[in-house]
């Protein structure tokens, strides 16, 4: 005798896997984070709240943090003097340019103290993003914690930082992409 066995479709299990995978995060993140030796994860890391801030842009007026909030947000710190910070231009204008029509945003932040450097190296490697100025570093060393440049935070769409590199990526690679389009069409 055969007997047909019902499947239960896999959808109503997808609820349970979103709730154990958030109370594991959680865990790693909030509760496991108390054994931790002091200095170990120092905020802003992955899994925290962007640190707010409000910079003058390259073409003057000021940008803020919050007003990007429901975007993908590539924040870059840089410098005109870094060298690493020219190989991954190239590759952060290909990026640029095939999300900023979508819930995308990419805020690079200066940090040479003189700002007629800055629109000459725009125009040499044809640049089309945003300029921040952040010329006493304040923003780069005090609130985001960086230890040099060029340093990225890839912040979702809830302000919440989701990746961190540290020194020069190729932001154009078809793995990095499909990452940037699968966290934009996240909710």
């Amino acid at each position: 005798m055969n007997t047909i066995v019902e499947q239960k479709p896999t959808s109503i299990y997808i609820p349970y896997a979103l709730l154990v995978t958030a109370l594991l995060s959680f865990y790693i993140v909030f509760i496991n984070k108390v054994d931790l030796k002091p200095g170990e994860v120092e905020y802003p890391a992955e899994a925290f709240l962007a640190p707010e801030f409000e910079l003058t842009s390259l073409q003057g007026g000021k940008v803020r943090l919050s007003d990007y909030r429901g975007k993908v947000l590539f924040i870059n710190f840089w410098a005109t003097w870094c060298a690493t910070c020219k190989v991954e231009m190239p590759s952060m204008e290909k990026l640029y340019q095939r999300f900023r029509e979508y819930d995308f945003e990419m805020l690079t932040i200066s940090v040479d103290k003189d700002l007629s450097l800055i629109a000459p190296f725009v125009k040499e490697y044809n640049l089309t993003f945003p300029v921040l100025l952040d010329p006493d570093s304040k923003l780069a060393k005090q609130d985001y914690k960086t230890t040099g440049v060029p340093e990225t935070f890839v912040v979702d769409k809830n302000g919440i930082i989701v990746h961190k590199a540290i020194g020069p990526r190729d932001w154009a690679t078809d793995e990095t992409m499909e990452a940037f389009a699968q966290l934009i069409q996240r909710g």
